[in-house]
């Protein structure tokens, strides 16, 4: 596969990369952002959603905990200041 980056700015950013010796290759830089890219794609199966609707109808009946008290609880156990 072939493509050139039409963006004057991440061209240089590329240059720059493969220049400060991070990436051996023009090649390399764009294998990583595509390998980053798709690290972070967020895909949900069945149980994630049932999982999240569960702890939504969790929420709504109060079963849920507020953050500040709960972070609170963690600083102390864990005696961050």
């Amino acid at each position: 596969m072939q493509f050139q980056v039409t963006k004057p700015e991440l061209e240089a950013f590329v240059a720059g990369k493969v220049k400060s010796g991070d990436f051996p290759s023009p090649e390399a830089v764009v294998e990583d952002a595509l390998a980053r890219a798709m690290e972070d794609e967020i895909v949900l199966n069945d149980a994630d959603i049932e999982a999240i609707n569960r702890a939504a109808e969790q929420f709504a009946r109060g079963e849920g905990t507020d953050f500040d008290e709960f972070a609170a609880k963690m600083r102390n156990k864990y005696d961050i200041k």
